[in-house]
């Protein structure tokens, strides 16, 4: 069975390149902290966009979506799922929940990882939530001819609960080893997780909760305002390509974490510069209210309503939105995407 050794981080050999990103987050954190204290009203908004995209954006990554209304109405209504889909959809949104509301009384423990799992799956028909595999599971992967082939053989299910036990206890004991940087130990953690791959379900999608929770516990929480999901969906080719490159060799104990490392935190400084980059659209006395409004739908990384705009712009009225707006329809800055409730705008 793999064990598991993150000692490596404290020998000081870290990418020249990894460091200057680290340093860059570290920055940028300590200027969000201060903006907070002062400014709670703004990130509350931002949460508020961030977890509908949170939850759309970790689903649509294993491919499981809906409406864009649905999401919306699912995320922020409580609505009931109403197919497969949705209830995929539902859960996550309550395993989000619990991260935001209780993170700080959550750790990585045995029960706190089944608990979440339990409650992603809890309205999933299977009776897969809660309890490792009982089978060996493979990772499959398609070509572009439609052709299968197996790309990665996790744990065994036999090993799977030994493996676990071993994955925490040496996460504990790197998280209590000053000389580890933790944002780095994070995503090894992840890495090894996915490779153990300990559920028969939801594995790609609970690896993202426990980031969350993770990251939140060590203090980096711009993924509660900025989604870090929709992150990782929006470059995912460049997510999943890493993931390959760090997991060969993981059964021998002959992968190199770095790939995997880079990308966990240049996901994470993209969070960070988003939302240093939105909360100045939203506080700034220095341009005008269509500049802001200009600037918020042509610098959104994903389409954006004209509702969340009114979101981030608290002091613009939906009356100013609506018609910035059409006239950049007009001048064809932007193109419409959708219709009714759904419609939302994005760069031409």
């Amino acid at each position: 069975m793999r064990y598991f050794d993150y000692s490596f981080l404290e020998q000081g050999m870290l990418p020249a390149g990894l460091v200057s990103v680290v340093g860059a987050i570290s920055e940028l954190r300590e200027r969000e902290n201060a903006l907070k204290t002062n400014y709670p009203d703004v990130f509350t908004r931002l949460e508020s966009i961030a977890k509908v995209q949170s939850v759309k954006g970790s689903n649509e990554i294993e491919g499981i979506v809906t409406s864009e209304e649905r999401i919306n109405e699912i995320v922020n209504q409580n609505s009931a799922p109403l197919n497969h889909n949705e209830a995929e959809i539902a859960g996550y949104r309550d395993a989000l929940a619990l991260i935001h509301s209780e993170y700080a009384a959550l750790d990585l423990r045995e029960r706190d990882i089944l608990r979440l799992h339990q409650i992603m799956l809890s309205y999933s028909p299977n009776d897969n939530g809660g309890r490792y595999k009982e089978s060996d599971n493979v990772i499959m992967e398609v070509d572009a001819s439609g052709a299968r082939r197996v790309r990665f053989e996790p744990t065994p299910a036999a090993e799977t609960a030994e493996a676990m036990e071993q994955l925490i206890l040496a996460y504990m004991d790197a998280r209590d080893n000053s000389a580890i940087n933790r944002l780095l130990l994070i995503p090894c953690f992840i890495l090894d997780f996915l490779c153990v791959h300990p559920f028969a379900d939801g594995n790609g999608r609970i690896s993202r909760i426990f980031s969350l929770l993770l990251l939140y516990k060590n203090g980096f929480d711009a993924g509660r305002y900025i989604s870090f999901e929709e992150q990782i969906n929006r470059n995912k080719t460049g997510y999943y390509q890493a993931l390959k490159d760090s997991s060969s060799g993981w059964h021998t104990g002959e992968n190199s974490y770095f790939p995997f490392i880079e990308n966990f935190v240049a996901t994470l400084l993209r969070c960070h510069k988003e939302l240093n980059k939105r909360f100045a659209l939203v506080n700034s006395k220095k341009v005008s209210k269509r500049e802001r409004i200009e600037a918020t739908v042509l610098n959104s990384l994903l389409p954006i309503s004209k509702r969340e705009v009114c979101y981030i712009l608290p002091d613009v009225s939906p009356t100013t939105v609506e018609a910035v707006i059409a006239a950049m329809l007009k001048a064809g800055s932007i193109e419409k995407i959708g219709s009714a409730r759904s419609t939302k705008y994005v760069r031409r």
